[in-house]
């Protein structure tokens, strides 16, 4: 364990930006890290307005996945609090973030999940743009010092683990859950539907 972990530490220093990286490298390292997660509920919508059973019933099994993947991190952080580089005055931290467990990366699970799914629903346009989406924000929250390489390592395999965990209980209720939704969606918004403002 102490030889991944000084493997990890060295990766992360070689990756990690320091004073003399220019500013505007960090500036766009320190938006992806905080601002491209915003892009998984858009194209999660994106997904559901297109009106495709398929692709409706796709996105909300990748939101599934990642609720039980996000409950893994947890325990996870419960069982193993691993300290993030700069509670450890490792390299340097150029965005703000809470002093808590950093294994596995939050964002990199999200990523790692919605990407997962769309590949194996086959979705690939849309999974090959969140996963080379995915590998951007990995990179910069290791970049700008929040995370370590391993932190986004454990996040791709926390997001494996929970594909097959929730696989059993999205065949036992996916369809009625899928159909459920559609209907109250199609209910709650029957007026802009009606007028051709939503898909169907």
């Amino acid at each position: 364990m102490n030889t991944l972990e000084a493997f990890n530490q060295a990766l992360f220093l070689m990756i990690d930006a320091t004073p003399a990286t220019p500013r505007w490298q960090i500036g766009i390292a320190s938006f992806i890290a905080d601002y491209v997660i915003y892009l998984v509920p858009l194209v999660l919508a994106a997904l559901w307005l297109t009106g495709n059973r398929h692709a409706r019933a796709t996105a909300l099994r990748a939101c599934c996945v990642t609720l039980v993947a996000l409950g893994f991190n947890q325990l996870i952080g419960l069982v193993w609090l691993h300290p993030r580089p700069f509670m450890i005055g490792l390299g340097h931290t150029f965005i703000e973030h809470a002093p808590d467990s950093s294994f596995p990366s939050d964002h990199g699970t999200v990523f790692a999940c919605i990407t997962l799914a769309l590949l194996m629903l086959r979705m690939r346009g849309w999974g090959m743009l969140m996963l080379i989406t995915g590998l951007a924000v990995a990179w910069a929250r290791v970049f700008v010092g929040v995370h370590f390489p391993f932190d986004m390592v454990g996040a791709v395999l926390v997001a494996c683990v929970a594909y097959v965990a929730a696989a059993p209980l999205w065949s036992l209720t996916g369809d009625e859950l899928t159909d459920l939704l559609i209907a109250l969606y199609r209910k709650v918004l029957a007026w802009p539907i009606a007028r051709g403002w939503l898909a169907q």
